[in-house]
């Protein structure tokens, strides 16, 4: 009886030890993966840790009941009394930690319990070595955020530690409750790709009627800024030829590039302003182009001063004023080209004398340009420091308004002119006739002539 009570004392010593152990790992892990928190966020290894968490209590379990096994096995037994304890710990080297306790006599019950002890602490390094492992496999895990999203437990993507150190402190959501599902939006996105159009022909092929109908078509039918500039440049360096012109003009082609001078994109609408003129030069082309000769001219006066949108719009004005057929739809502008012939810079005033040149050049235009206000300032331009280009153009300009005024017998009617008109600055305030005299000693002999004959005609 003393045998039989003595085995029920080590079975119940091995249960209580194997439990003790088991409580005591619970604390310390718990408290491991506490401090785990902060220092790693990572999704994937906070998953597989607590996989190895929920596999080592299955193992804990299923020691405790071989332990219950065992002692009832004892319990039955005559002389000998076998304890065995089996702990296995998984790690990343599958480490394996098994401890046997042998027969034991009946005063052994000092050397069982050192025996337990340097279990519980053999369990305990083990534990602590696995869990340094972890946090360096864990702190390591990256993932290149051009990189597709891959499918894994939490069913989203993987940013950088420092993402998801941020997103997981922003939220207040601890370590233990991110377990579940993941409903945290993605935070690298998959890459949207465009589709690249390769437009048939180089933007300096010379077509023919079918190559440009094609071209009009996806003009046409086209919203991509980059197709649009393109196939309106190809379009605009084909006109330059004049077989070409009546070609776009019988396909249709004039409404269609007309209809891109609406865009809010500046450089698709002075593509749209060169090809129409080049076109231009055609005279049936400017019969269909007047229609839209008002809105080019309203545009150009309010873009941005010097702008490239701006040159092409005058160059088109100046192209749809060569003839007098259709002069008259712009003569309201008249004093917003002679400010913009003051405020523009040298190639916008070279561009804008070109263009109130051929209005000069009309007789019936001369008294509505010479009733205009115009800036006192524009005087400056017969100084002598300007380049010979700007003094033939303003002396030009000069000499046909003194012309027209002439054979237009408008000198008696100087009262119905204000004194801020151009009449009143070209003719009766004496300041322009005195900065031409002072040009006549010149040292460009073309401007020198050009000074002779103007002053020969007053």
């Amino acid at each position: 009886m003393g045998r039989t009570r003595e085995a029920g004392c080590v079975a119940a010593g091995v249960v209580i030890g194997a439990g003790a152990c088991y409580c005591v790992y619970r604390l310390t892990w718990g408290r491991d993966e506490n401090e785990k928190i902060w220092d790693d966020d990572d999704e994937d290894d906070e998953e597989e840790s607590s996989d190895i968490v929920e596999t080592w209590i299955e193992n804990g379990k299923g020691a405790k009941a071989n332990a219950g096994m065992g002692s009832e096995a004892r319990l039955q037994g005559d002389s000998k009394v076998k304890a065995e304890v089996g702990m296995v710990l998984e790690s990343g080297s599958d480490v394996k930690a098994e401890v046997h306790l042998g027969p034991q006599s009946g005063g052994g019950l000092e050397a069982k319990a050192k025996a337990l002890f340097s279990t519980l602490k053999e369990q305990a390094s083990a534990k602590a070595g696995r869990g340094a492992r972890l946090g360096t496999i864990s702190g390591n895990r990256t993932l290149a955020p051009s990189l597709p999203c891959p499918g894994g437990r939490g069913g989203g993507c993987h940013p950088t530690r420092s993402g998801a150190r941020a997103g997981s402190r922003a939220s207040g959501k601890t370590k233990g409750r991110t377990r579940g599902k993941s409903t945290r939006t993605p935070a690298t996105a998959w890459p949207v790709r465009r589709g690249k159009f390769n437009f048939p022909y180089k933007i300096d092929d010379i077509l023919g009627a079918p190559d440009l109908q094609k071209v009009l078509n996806i003009l046409e039918r086209s919203n991509d800024p980059f197709i649009q500039e393109i196939a309106l440049v190809t379009l605009g360096n084909n006109a330059a030829y004049s077989f070409n012109q009546n070609a776009i003009r019988e396909l249709g082609g004039l409404p269609i590039i007309a209809k891109l001078i609406k865009t809010k994109d500046l450089i698709i609408r002075e593509k749209a302003y060169n090809a129409l003129n080049n076109l231009s030069v055609n005279a049936e082309n400017q019969g269909k182009i007047k229609t839209y000769i008002s809105q080019v001219c309203d545009d150009t006066m309010i873009c941005h001063l010097d702008s490239a949108v701006q040159m092409a719009g005058l160059r088109l004005l100046t192209n749809m004023t060569v003839t007098n057929h259709y002069q008259h739809l712009l003569s309201y502008s008249f004093p917003d080209f002679f400010a913009l012939l003051f405020l523009g810079n040298y190639f916008t005033k070279i561009q804008i004398m070109k263009l109130i040149i051929n209005f000069t050049e009309n007789p019936a235009m001369t008294r509505e340009l010479v009733s205009c206000k115009v800036p006192s300032e524009l005087i400056s331009l017969f100084n002598k420091e300007w380049d010979r280009e700007i003094l033939l153009n303003i002396l030009t300009l000069f000499e046909n308004i003194n012309d027209n005024i002439k054979s237009e017998g408008l000198a008696s009617s100087k009262k119905e002119f204000s004194r801020s008109s151009l009449f009143f600055l070209f003719k009766e305030s004496g300041v322009c006739i005195k900065k031409i005299k002072a040009l006549a000693n010149h040292n460009d002999l073309v401007v020198k002539v050009k000074v002779l004959k103007v002053l020969t005609k007053l």
